[in-house]
């Protein structure tokens, strides 16, 4: 884990790679209560039975959102700024979803900061954050998100 002082020192590590989170195993469980925070009810998300039959590795695929959500939680195991204020999404500039995520599977963060700028008292970070599934080719989502941070 990459630990600094403050986010201008976080932000010396522009155009570097920071590192990867620890494996995350998506269960039923949470796509369920992902299911019921946005009432997208999709049978290919909550309908284990039919998706034994019709989807190709069998199981349930997690949202979307819900793997781009994990984000936050993720990236506390790549970096941690000992002295810093609020820190605020900003939003992104790019969102791809690449692989489906089926339930059970083991998925992780990587990041690289991609630039960091001065901005309305802050700083501003983007980082490019990848979601690697354990034992498949291809990433499950590949971003660039914005994240504002206060000293």
């Amino acid at each position: 884990m990459l630990e600094v002082e403050t986010p201008q020192d976080l932000a010396q590590h522009a155009g570097q790679v920071l590192g990867s989170s620890s494996w995350f195993t998506v269960t039923q469980r949470h796509i369920k209560n992902f299911t019921q925070l946005t009432g997208d009810n999709h049978w290919v998300h909550i309908d284990v039975e039919r998706a034994k039959t019709e989807m190709p590795d069998g199981k349930t695929i997690a949202h979307g959102f819900f793997i781009l959500s994990l984000i936050p939680l993720l990236a506390k195991d790549i970096f941690k700024i000992r002295k810093r204020g609020k820190g605020l999404n900003y939003g992104i500039n790019h969102l791809r979803f690449t692989a489906p995520v089926s339930m059970g599977s083991r998925v992780r963060l990587h990041q690289k900061l991609l630039k960091a700028e001065p901005s309305k008292g802050g700083t501003l970070f983007t980082f490019e954050d990848t979601f690697e599934i354990e034992g498949k080719e291809r990433p499950a989502l590949v971003t660039d998100m914005l994240l504002l941070i206060y000293d």
